[in-house]
Protein backbone atom coordinates (compact mmCIF):
# COMPACT_ATOMS: atom_id res chain seq x y z
CA UNK A 1 0.00 0.00 0.00
CA UNK A 2 2.88 2.37 0.81
CA UNK A 3 4.62 1.78 -2.43
CA UNK A 4 1.10 1.99 -4.47
CA UNK A 5 1.30 5.42 -2.51
CA UNK A 6 4.62 6.60 -3.97
CA UNK A 7 3.11 5.37 -7.83
CA UNK A 8 0.52 7.83 -7.27
CA UNK A 9 2.27 10.74 -6.34
CA UNK A 10 4.98 10.75 -8.63
CA UNK A 11 2.04 10.18 -11.57
CA UNK A 12 0.38 13.06 -10.07
CA UNK A 13 3.38 15.10 -10.27
CA UNK A 14 4.15 14.45 -13.92
CA UNK A 15 1.68 17.11 -14.35
CA UNK A 16 2.61 20.04 -11.94
CA UNK A 17 4.47 22.61 -14.02
CA UNK A 18 8.15 22.73 -14.93
CA UNK A 19 9.33 24.88 -12.70
CA UNK A 20 8.04 23.16 -9.94
CA UNK A 21 10.00 19.97 -10.94
CA UNK A 22 12.42 20.93 -8.00
CA UNK A 23 9.90 22.50 -5.42
CA UNK A 24 6.82 21.17 -4.46
CA UNK A 25 6.45 18.14 -6.80
CA UNK A 26 10.31 17.11 -5.48
CA UNK A 27 8.77 17.54 -1.75
CA UNK A 28 5.60 15.78 -2.45
CA UNK A 29 7.62 12.86 -3.51
CA UNK A 30 10.30 12.75 -0.75
CA UNK A 31 7.79 12.67 1.40
CA UNK A 32 5.80 9.70 -0.40
CA UNK A 33 9.26 7.75 -0.71
CA UNK A 34 9.52 8.01 3.11
CA UNK A 35 6.16 6.65 4.17
CA UNK A 36 7.31 2.96 3.41
CA UNK A 37 11.24 3.13 3.45
CA UNK A 38 10.34 4.27 7.08
CA UNK A 39 8.22 1.48 7.97
CA UNK A 40 10.62 -0.97 6.10
CA UNK A 41 13.40 0.12 8.03
CA UNK A 42 12.14 -0.03 11.38
CA UNK A 43 10.73 -3.55 10.71
CA UNK A 44 14.60 -4.45 10.54
CA UNK A 45 15.64 -2.99 13.89
CA UNK A 46 16.49 -5.17 16.76
CA UNK A 47 14.71 -2.99 19.84
CA UNK A 48 10.81 -2.18 19.83
CA UNK A 49 11.68 1.44 20.54
CA UNK A 50 13.16 2.22 17.22
CA UNK A 51 10.58 0.39 15.48
CA UNK A 52 8.15 2.64 17.12
CA UNK A 53 10.21 6.00 15.99
CA UNK A 54 10.30 5.03 12.31
CA UNK A 55 6.43 4.29 12.33
CA UNK A 56 5.79 7.45 13.75
CA UNK A 57 8.34 9.22 11.25
CA UNK A 58 6.37 7.78 8.41
CA UNK A 59 3.20 8.57 10.48
CA UNK A 60 4.89 12.11 10.05
CA UNK A 61 5.32 11.59 6.05
CA UNK A 62 1.49 11.01 5.84
CA UNK A 63 0.64 14.76 7.55
CA UNK A 64 3.06 16.40 5.51
CA UNK A 65 1.77 14.46 2.27
CA UNK A 66 -1.22 15.57 2.95
CA UNK A 67 -0.77 19.18 3.96
CA UNK A 68 1.43 19.44 0.61
CA UNK A 69 -1.13 17.98 -1.78
CA UNK A 70 -3.52 20.65 0.19
CA UNK A 71 -1.28 23.91 -1.06
CA UNK A 72 -1.08 22.18 -4.64
CA UNK A 73 -4.51 22.05 -4.81
CA UNK A 74 -4.43 25.58 -3.86
CA UNK A 75 -1.77 27.08 -6.39
CA UNK A 76 -3.96 25.14 -9.08
CA UNK A 77 -1.79 22.37 -9.76
CA UNK A 78 -4.25 19.45 -9.47
CA UNK A 79 -8.19 19.32 -8.75
CA UNK A 80 -9.25 18.02 -5.73
CA UNK A 81 -11.02 14.90 -7.85
CA UNK A 82 -7.06 14.26 -8.89
CA UNK A 83 -5.96 14.01 -5.56
CA UNK A 84 -9.02 11.78 -4.13
CA UNK A 85 -7.47 8.84 -4.95
CA UNK A 86 -3.97 9.85 -2.68
CA UNK A 87 -6.10 11.17 -0.04
CA UNK A 88 -7.62 7.87 0.00
CA UNK A 89 -4.53 5.97 0.31
CA UNK A 90 -3.02 8.61 2.92
CA UNK A 91 -6.15 7.85 5.17
CA UNK A 92 -5.98 4.33 5.05
CA UNK A 93 -2.00 4.12 5.47
CA UNK A 94 -2.50 6.67 8.39
CA UNK A 95 -5.32 4.25 9.89
CA UNK A 96 -2.65 1.29 9.63
CA UNK A 97 -0.60 2.74 10.97
CA UNK A 98 -2.02 4.34 13.95
CA UNK A 99 -3.48 0.65 14.83
CA UNK A 100 0.30 -0.66 14.21
CA UNK A 101 1.62 2.03 16.59
CA UNK A 102 -0.77 1.16 18.99
CA UNK A 103 -0.73 -2.79 19.05
CA UNK A 104 2.87 -2.29 19.84
CA UNK A 105 2.96 0.11 22.63
CA UNK A 106 0.99 -2.59 24.37
CA UNK A 107 2.57 -4.41 27.09
CA UNK A 108 4.04 -7.93 25.51
CA UNK A 109 1.53 -9.96 28.04
CA UNK A 110 -1.68 -7.43 25.79
CA UNK A 111 -0.53 -8.46 22.80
Amino acid sequence: MGIDLVQGVYELTETFPAHERYGLASQLQRAAVSVPSNIAEGHTRHHLKEYLNHLSIAQASLAELDTQLEIAIRLDYISPDKSADIREHLDSLGKQLRALRRSLSKPPSAR
